[in-house]
């Protein structure tokens, strides 16, 4: 009888395991698949409970599963057992297969471990086959490794069984049964955990995707309602620095709407004299203040701070400019440099940037065209600055070539002088054509009078009078300076001997003109002393020689005559 009904009972129970193990595939997620791999033992297997043992990223195992009893699944669902109590299981026993089978004989030494198990109670054995309720069997899972082995990954868990319900130990085919069993419940519980994992990677990723959307539109906005110009430029590439995008108050700065700004480059708005300040300006951390050029065709000072937008795989990808109006900044710099270096009453230069400008013309080397034995405190001086400033009424000016002194012997050959063009003086009292810096010192005659008797307000309005008529009778590119008092200096380029005295007599008839003072007409005279500038000496030395000779001139004309009247 039991022969004849054993091919059908396991006809069943193949028809219950691979229900089962259709169901494996279908669970929701890896906890539905564990639970489904705890039913399916006592459901299919012929087994009244069965515990799944899950490895956790710790290496112990956690019951993840239980299925049978509720009580006992409630005792120990969620409890840990050691990585290293495990391993002592599973070296125990007897191996069947992949299985191992741990008799209750030698099974008691594992009573007081940390592994959660459970008690069941039941009669001792009387057939040598029978299961005893302190008998164990697991079912190592393991995951597939590259030839499809069930042994030849890592261990993912441990299937524990207990109580088969025909109350015998099993036989080969209830061993190979559940060996498996066991082989496909690690390909489902690895395709779980695939899932699960592939889930939270997209999870994650639409979260990172969510941050990014929210990091472009907080920049989109910084960028686009920034108080001051924002601009993004191309880098690299044969359209390194075109303008990509503008915000607004780039735009309202610079006067141009956006479409037009993406057909430049910086180097398109920016003013020539600045173009090299913008190319020495590095990429990375990079500020420069600079012109840039508004629609109007007018220029306005901006503070310009780089930044370098890149990729962590392709490099730079874009460089973010900031662009600061400072023109206000800028303005008040320039009147603050403008009255350090020029008289506040008539807005002439003053002496210091006279100093500093007639020695920026001058060298310490003597050139070699000049005759040394004439060079005294009073001798004609002659000059030529390095950018040739010449009129061509006067004709062009004389100039020996700077690369014809001598260096002294520990000097570089190509120091600072070695680009400089000499300046040089007619030699002789007579003219001889030679080209030179003239120096024009001008001092007012009868001058103390005027404030004397009419106050220091009726004195001033003469200065600046003065110096209005100074300036409008010399050429562009010319200094006229106010030394100080009623002293005033010309610096004229590119003049002969008769150049000079000529424009010597042209301003001194401009100053002798009725001047409106307080609501009286005054007149003042003038005295003049043209000296000449040459390399070789210094601006004070220079300006001595034409004070001196202005004295000479003053002495040789009578008292009567200094004034006009």
């Amino acid at each position: 009888m039991e022969a004849e009904s054993e091919p059908y009972v396991r006809l069943a129970s193949l028809r219950q395991l691979h229900q089962v193990m259709a169901a494996l595939n279908t669970a929701r997620s890896l906890a539905d698949t564990l639970q489904t791999v705890a039913d399916g033992v006592v459901n299919a297997l012929g087994y009244e409970l069965a515990c799944v043992n899950l490895v956790r990223p710790d290496g112990d195992l956690v019951v993840a599963a239980f299925a049978g009893n509720p009580a006992a699944e409630a005792l120990i669902t969620g409890r840990v057992g050691s990585r290293e109590s495990w391993e002592r299981r599973l070296t125990m026993g007897e191996r069947w297969g992949d299985l191992i089978f741990i008799p209750h004989t030698e099974g008691w030494v594992l009573d007081d471990d940390d592994v959660p198990q459970w008690y069941t109670d039941g009669p001792a054995p009387r057939f040598e086959d029978e299961w005893h309720p302190s008998d164990r069997l697991f079912a190592p899972m393991y995951a597939p490794g590259p030839q499809g082995g069930g042994t030849s990954g890592e261990l993912l868990g441990v299937l524990s069984v207990d109580r088969p319900r025909n109350g015998r130990r099993p036989g080969a085919w209830g061993r190979e049964a559940l060996q498996m069993y066991a082989f496909q419940a690690a390909i489902a519980i690895s395709n779980a955990r695939l899932r699960a994992n592939m889930q939270r990677a997209l999870v994650r990723l639409e979260r990172e995707q969510q941050a990014l959307r929210a990091s472009e539109e907080s920049f989109r906005q910084a960028f686009e309602y920034a108080p001051s110009g924002m601009a993004i430029a191309e880098m690299g590439g044969d359209q390194h620095g075109r303008i990509l995008r503008t915000n607004d108050a780039l735009c309202r700065l610079l006067g141009r709407p956006a479409s037009a700004m993406r057909r430049y480059a910086f180097s398109d708005l920016v003013h020539p004299e600045d173009i090299g300040t913008l190319l020495r300006t590095s990429a990375e951390g990079g500020r420069a203040e600079l012109r840039l050029a508004r629609r109007d065709g007018s220029y306005v000072w901006v503070s310009l701070r780089n930044s370098v937008v890149a990729d962590a795989a392709d490099g730079p990808r874009f460089l973010l400019t900031h662009v600061e109006d400072i023109e206000e900044r800028k303005r008040r710099e320039l009147q603050l440099a403008h009255r350090a270096s020029h008289d506040s009453l008539t807005g002439l230069p003053n002496s210091a940037e006279l100093r500093a400008r007639l020695s920026s013309r001058l060298c310490r080397q003597q050139p070699q065209s000049a005759l040394p034995a004439a060079v005294d405190s009073m001798a004609p001086f002659e000059s030529f600055d390095s950018y040739g400033s010449q009129d061509a009424a006067h004709g062009r000016p004389a100039f020996d070539r700077g690369h014809d002194f001598d260096f002294p012997p520990d000097a570089d050959a190509y120091d600072g002088y070695d680009h400089h063009v000499h300046t040089v003086a007619p030699a002789g009292e007579a003219d001889d054509g030679t080209k030179g810096l003239a120096v024009l010192f001008c001092d007012l005659d009868g001058f103390k009078s005027i404030n004397d008797r009419f106050g220091h307000n009726a004195g001033d309005a003469v200065l600046i009078e003065v110096a209005r008529r100074l300036s409008n009778g010399v050429r562009d590119g010319d200094t006229v300076a106010r030394l100080g008092g009623d002293e005033f200096v010309i610096l004229a380029d590119g003049l002969g001997r008769a150049d000079a005295q000529d424009l010597a007599v042209r301003l001194r008839n401009e100053i002798i003109q009725p001047i409106r003072a307080e609501g009286r007409a005054v007149r003042v005279g003038a005295s003049f002393g043209i000296g000449w500038a040459h390399c070789g000496m210094t601006a004070d030395e220079v300006l001595k020689s034409a004070d001196e000779r202005m004295y000479v001139e003053k002495r040789s004309r009578p008292k009567q005559h200094r004034r006009a009247g």
